[in-house]
This record gives C-alpha cells, sequence and structure tokens, in this order.
C-alpha cells in the first residue's frame, strides 16, 4: 500500500488528511514563550491574529528526525510504501530531517520529495501523487511523474507590506520604510532552485496585480491543473486578482488561505498565483 506523508506547509487541511489518510510532520511556530504546532494546536486565522497584534516576531523551526522516525518505523512494520512529499529544502531543514530519518531506520520503501517549492506549490504535487495512487500507478511511476512537475510549477505574488520582510531579516529597515511611503509592493517567486526571490517592486495593488498578469501570460499552462489564488489573511487584494483572471478566461481551482510556515514572513495581505506550465 502506497501512503502519502506531508508537512505542515503543504497547508492541507486536517480533514483533507484524514480523508485521504495522508500522515502529517507539522512544523512548530514559536511566538514569545508560547509554541505551537502549525495545522494541529495553530490554524490560520490564529495565527495572522498574533502575528498582527503580537510584539514578538514568530519563528518557525523545522520538525526532528524523530518526527519522521515514528511514521517510518510504522511503515515499515506494516510493509506500506510511503512517499513523502517536503518543504523546498532551500526554505527549511525539513526535507533533511526526513533524509536523516529514512537512514536511521533503514526501510526501502521510503521515498521523499523535495519539493522545491511551499504551500499550494506542494500541495499540487500531492494532489497529483493522490491521483495516481488511486489510479494504480506504482511508485517507479509516479515518484518519476512528480519529479518531472515540479519543475513546472510556478508561484507569483505579492506581499503588501514590506514590514514582515523586515522584521524577518529580509530587508533593511530603511529599504522598509521607503518602501512604505512609495506604496512599493514586493512580487515574489520560487525559484526553480526553490529559493523565494524579488522579481521586482510595483507601487500599489492594481500596478502589482498588472505585474501578476503579465509574468503569468508568458507562460503556456498545463490544462490538467488550473491554477490556484493564493492568499494569507484578509481577501480584499486576492479577490481583486481574482476579478482579473477571470476577466481574462483564468480557470481558477480555489482560492487557497497560505499558512503560518510562510505567512510568517510575508504578512497579511499578500496574494499571488500558482500554477502549472504545460509539461
Amino acid at each position: 500500500m502506497i501512503r502519502l506523508v506531508v508537512d505542515s506547509s503543504a497547508d492541507l487541511m486536517q480533514e483533507e488528511l484524514e480523508a485521504c489518510n495522508i500522515s502529517l510532520v507539522p512544523l512548530q511556530v514559536t511566538i514569545g514563550n508560547q509554541s505551537y504546532y502549525d495545522g494541529v494546536d495553530l490554524f490560520r486565522d490564529e495565527f495572522y491574529e498574533l502575528l498582527t497584534t503580537s510584539t514578538e516576531f514568530p519563528k518557525t523551526s523545522q520538525p526532528s528526525p524523530q518526527d519522521f522516525v515514528e511514521i517510518f518505523e510504522k511503515a515499515k512494520e506494516q510493509g506500506d510504501t510511503l512517499l513523502c512529499i517536503l518543504l523546498s529544502s532551500a526554505l527549511s531543514g525539513t526535507y533533511q530531517s526526513a533524509v536523516l530519518a529514512k537512514s536511521i531506520v533503514e526501510y526501502d520503501g521510503i521515498y521523499l520529495i523535495d519539493s522545491l517549492s511551499a504551500t499550494v506549490g506542494t500541495r499540487m504535487l500531492v494532489e497529483a501523487a493522490k491521483g495516481m495512487v488511486a489510479a494504480e500507478n506504482n511508485i517507479t511511476e509516479i515518484v518519476e511523474y512528480l519529479e518531472e512537475m515540479k519543475k513546472h510549477i510556478k508561484i507569483l505574488a505579492a506581499v503588501d507590506t514590506l514590514e514582515y520582510l523586515c522584521r524577518g531579516g529580509r530587508v533593511s529597515k530603511t529599504a522598509a520604510a521607503i518602501g512604505e511611503m512609495a506604496s512599493l509592493k514586493p512580487l515574489i517567486t520560487v525559484s526553480a532552485e526553490g529559493k523565494v526571490e524579488v522579481v521586482g517592486k510595483r507601487p500599489g495593488t492594481q500596478r502589482a496585480i498588472s505585474f501578476l498578469m503579465k509574468k503569468l501570460a508568458e507562460y503556456e499552462l498545463h490544462e490538467a491543473y488550473p491554477l490556484y489564488s493564493l492568499f494569507t489573511y484578509g481577501t480584499s487584494n486576492c479577490e481583486k486578482l481574482e476579478a482579473k483572471l477571470i476577466k481574462e478566461n483564468y480557470q481558477i481551482k480555489k482560492r487557497q488561505q497560505i499558512g503560518p510556515t510562510i505567512g510568517t514572513h510575508v504578512g497579511p495581505e499578500a496574494f499571488g498565483i500558482c500554477f502549472v506550465e504545460k509539461f
């Protein structure tokens, strides 16, 4: 039996995990002296309330190898095949924890996918894997497909404010102050190496949306994977983007809220899209 394992950065809801018998390995979020497990005892709206009101900047930490070992050992005992689809190794040590856990358990029935993506990018790999498992593809076929698919998953997003990037050390205080005065919105993507990169800045929401639409038009989208719209906390900017997408005849599968792992660094009112280019 092939079973899936994901970390909490994939932003799958508890009911989705339970319905598909997917095992969750949560990342930890610490705010002040309080630590939480993402998606277990800290949920999205609660997290963003804390993010916007706390004087303490949240910190995220990867699962330990032992968190994976417990799941891996159970699979070994039962003779199950595990397919783990995990947050980009360039953004977190989660994948490396899983690699170490696999070496500890010494079981060949564990397959690890470094998504080189995050949030919905990882989710789309999980959804593809679910479909292939249901279609009774073998594990080699599934892994080969996902390794190819992940090269073609794209995330484009606009950050509403530079405050959280500044608090996380991504931009200087001076740059953040100038950006706020000019209403500059950083535009980000996840690179082929799985890193977050700033690809531009635009003054105001409408120009940021125009930039995202222009970038999207550069790609031929895969017909099997309708795009997702993304938001953190507050949907107004996302709704404006969706209106533009609908006007341009793009099919939107779902509006997806970004969870604490990525939301820590982009803050409320961030918005964007995730899609798969044709391959």
